[in-house]
C-alpha cells in the first residue's frame, strides 16, 4: 500500500505541472496531505465520486507522462550510479590511505570513469 503513494508523489514531483490546476489541488490533498475522498469533496464542494474521478484521471495522466518520458526511471538509475560511484570513491580513498599498489587504484579509477560516463550519458 505504501508503494503507490510514494510512486504517485514522485510522478507528481516530476510531472505535476502538466495537470490542470484542479487536478493538482485534488491530487495534492489526496496523496500529499493524506485527506480522505470525503474530506476533499467537502473542501472542494464536489461529490466524493467527483474527487475520485479527478484523482484517477490525474494518476493516469502522470503515468502516461512517465511512460512517454521516463524521467522518474532515469532519475532512479542516475541515483544508483551515483551511489556506486560514491562507494568507489570511498574504496579509492581507503586504498590511497593504505598506500597499496597503484594498479588497484588505477582499476578503481577506471570503474569510476565508466560510471561517470554512464551518468553523463543519462543526463
Amino acid at each position: 500500500m505504501k508503494g503507490k503513494p510514494l510512486e504517485m508523489s514522485l510522478l507528481f514531483d516530476f510531472y505535476g505541472e502538466t495537470l490542470t490546476e484542479k487536478q493538482r489541488e485534488l491530487f495534492d490533498l489526496y496523496y500529499n496531505e493524506d485527506l480522505s475522498l470525503s474530506e476533499i469533496a467537502e473542501h472542494a464542494g464536489i461529490t466524493r465520486q467527483g474527487v475520485r474521478d479527478a484523482v484517477k484521471r490525474a494518476e493516469h495522466a502522470l503515468q502516461e507522462m512517465e511512460g512517454r518520458l521516463g524521467l522518474v526511471s532515469r532519475y532512479g538509475d542516475t541515483e544508483k550510479c551515483a551511489e556506486a560511484l560514491a562507494r568507489e570513491v570511498g574504496r579509492l580513498r581507503s586504498l590511497n590511505a593504505e598506500k597499496l599498489h597503484s594498479s588497484e587504484a588505477e582499476e578503481i579509477a577506471s570503474r569510476m570513469a565508466l560510471l561517470l560516463a554512464q551518468l553523463r550519458q543519462e543526463a
